[in-house]
């Protein structure tokens, strides 16, 4: 005779979890005891087997009702009703656009990428002309004297479509605000991190490097101002200026982006900020070793001094009365420079050197 506990035990065998179905033996044996019962199947020992799998049919439960059309949202149809907004046409009812003629900023995207599908190279129409609205709402929420589509670098979860602009008069004080304010928040944090260690620890003898100050907003590394969003039609977001040492540290470490501007960096050495900060130091590296341009393309402006002191001249325009060589011209490489010397070498010893 078997004893109580012996019955008990083999009672929880039986009632252990599938971890593939989280179904249990006992449970589903019951089930087909009570459905035999119930019918009065004949034959039931001949059937066992279609019945089990009838009783093990019935508790499934699609995830929705197939007799609903509701379907969740996939992430195609998520980022096609974002992107829908860039097709939206403005309402009557905004207000007029100013009488004093504005030159556009905005390049026509089209027909570069134009010049680009003839070598093989580009995005694809359809993701740049979505490029080219996105542009267009930035243009339209902040005050741009120039914006550019910069390029797109793919990372590993999201990718980055980059935007490189430049302010009006009146922009950049804006801009150099909100910059001053996030300085003053880290330097308060700061002291306040050295009021609360008010025990006479041992201080070292070491004193660190004096910390190389970052180039002023406009000038040097940080001549333009970069936006960033994943995809276009979601919100764009203004990379910070780019520091001399987060330059240093970027051209000693390989890392894949993830798409995530707040993610940290981890590497060896340190990174000196988070992923929004290597990804301005990485564009500001780009930049300056890829810019290339003919001859006389750009000039320095007339108001500039002479080059008196050594010191390279970052301030150049366009040269209006630029003839553009011809193509056979053009395979000479002593023909193609990038922008004016004195103006191209700080940037490069800064970003490269």
């Amino acid at each position: 005779m078997a004893s109580e506990t012996m019955i008990q035990n083999a009672k929880a065998f039986l009632q252990q979890e599938s971890p593939d179905s989280k179904l249990n033996l006992y449970d589903h044996m019951c089930s087909v005891m009570h459905k035999i019962l119930e019918n009065r199947t004949p034959n039931s020992v001949d059937l066992l087997e279609s019945l089990s799998q009838e009783v093990k049919t019935n508790k499934f439960a699609p995830p929705c009702d197939p007799s609903s059309d509701v379907r969740p949202a996939s992430l195609e149809v998520e980022l096609a009703n974002v992107q829908n907004k860039l097709f939206e046409k403005p309402s009557e009812d905004a207000e007029p656009e100013p009488e004093d003629e504005v030159e556009m900023p905005l390049p026509d995207l089209m027909d570069t990428a134009h010049y680009f599908e003839q070598a093989g190279l580009g995005l694809g129409r359809e993701e740049t002309f979505r490029i080219f609205l996105a542009l267009k709402n930035l243009v339209d929420t902040h005050t741009l004297q120039s914006v550019r589509f910069w390029g797109k670098i793919q990372g590993t979860e999201k990718n980055y479509i980059v935007a490189e602009v430049e302010y009006r008069e009146g922009g950049e004080e804006e801009q150099e605000g909100e910059e001053e304010e996030g300085e003053e928040s880290r330097e308060e944090e700061t002291d306040e991190a050295k009021e609360g260690d008010e025990d006479n620890l041992p201080t070292p003898d070491y004193k660190p490097p004096p910390v190389i100050p970052k180039e002023e907003t406009g000038t040097g590394c940080n001549k333009k101002t970069y936006f960033v969003c994943n995809e276009p039609g979601t919100e764009w977001t203004k990379l910070p200026p780019v520091t001399p040492a987060q330059i240093v540290c970027a051209r000693q470490i390989k890392k894949f982006f993830s798409g995530n501007l707040e993610a940290a960096v981890i590497s060896y050495p340190p990174f000196p900020g988070t992923e929004i900060n290597y990804l301005r130091a990485q564009i500001a590296r780009i930049s300056a070793g890829t810019h290339i341009s003919p001859v006389d393309y750009y000039k320095f402006e007339e108001d500039d001094e002479d080059d008196s002191d050594g010191e390279g001249r970052d301030s150049f325009v366009e040269n209006v009365e630029f003839e553009p060589p011809r193509v056979q011209e053009l395979i000479d490489f002593s023909q193609q420079l990038g922008p004016p010397r004195a103006a191209r070498s700080t940037t490069r010893q800064m970003c490269l050197g």
